[in-house]
């Protein structure tokens, strides 16, 4: 549980800081302080992560686990009927592909069938 916390909490922290990091990376001893604030995250004697979790991570997603669920069952949903068209698509487009060279395969036996003449069938040695 307590890695879970970590991992989720410096998670969150690497998304704001990639915005962040633009804006306030010139201040003096940027990288210092956003080192510090790692290391207390990770430390097991200040337990960082597990302060901020416990007082602002998980308060916000039990406040909003309702919507949260409404949107995992519609993000699934979503999926399903995505599949599905892919799906029939890729089925219509291999279907396509194989009528395409099936009718082309079969015209280039007709017309090889056809530069034959009668008298060179006749002239083709007899199977016993």
């Amino acid at each position: 549980v307590r890695w879970m916390m970590y991992w989720i909490v410096f998670a969150l922290f690497m998304t704001a800081e990639t915005f962040t990091d633009l804006l306030i990376s010139w201040l003096p001893f940027y990288y210092e302080v956003k080192m510090a604030f790692v290391i207390w995250l990770l430390s097991p004697y200040t337990r960082g992560a597990s302060l901020l979790y416990r007082r602002f991570v998980h308060p916000t997603l039990a406040r909003r686990e309702k919507d949260i669920d409404a949107l995992l069952v519609q993000a699934r949903e979503r999926g399903y009927e995505t599949a599905l068209r892919f799906g029939k698509r890729g089925l219509n487009l291999a279907a396509t592909a194989a009528i395409q060279a099936a009718t082309k395969s079969q015209g280039a036996l007709a017309g090889r069938l056809r530069s034959f003449s009668m008298q060179d069938l006749r002239s083709l040695p007899e199977q016993a």
